[in-house]
């Protein structure tokens, strides 16, 4: 049995704007969260804004801790307005995630970290490696989600 013969609409339909933001939505959220609870609050390595006193940079975490709150929820309900009428191709959202997830990554490392300087991943002499680990993760998710999602879409053909 084929994909196609789930669904009530053509099979192009389930692969609509909708579920691919759902899953993009919900993993930029998702790693922006746990950069946020990891980094900032469990590992005191930094805050979102650095260039301000510690009570500056500890609202900054609440604002990208409620930034990422709201990406997830927002990408819950698209994902949930999404299954109510579409049959769920969950290869296809967790590519979309982990596209989301690599796609912070990168706008952090190259945008917050290097373009704008308003943190860094961590205060080290030797800070190169912590930014090339940072970004080759980056890359790899956003590869990995790309591949995954050619392969869900080849397999729904």
């Amino acid at each position: 049995m084929t994909l196609s013969e789930f669904y009530s609409e053509p099979l192009s339909s389930a692969y609509t704007k909708q579920s691919r933001w759902s899953g993009f939505l919900f993993g930029f959220g998702l790693v922006a969260f746990l950069d946020e609870t990891v980094f900032h609050q469990l590992l005191h390595w930094h805050h979102f804004y650095d260039k301000s006193t510690p009570d500056i940079g500890l609202v900054s975490d609440g604002f990208l801790n409620s930034m990422a709150g709201f990406a997830m929820i927002f990408g819950l309900f698209l994902l949930a307005d999404f299954r109510r009428r579409h049959l769920m191709d969950w290869k296809f959202w967790i590519s979309h995630m982990l596209m989301g997830m690599g796609t912070f990554q990168l706008f952090d490392g190259t945008v917050n970290h290097k373009l704008f300087g308003i943190h860094q991943i961590r205060y080290v002499d030797n800070l190169i490696v912590y930014d090339i680990i940072w970004l080759i993760i980056a890359v790899l998710l956003i590869i990995t989600g790309f591949l995954l999602s050619r392969s869900a879409l080849k397999q729904g053909k």
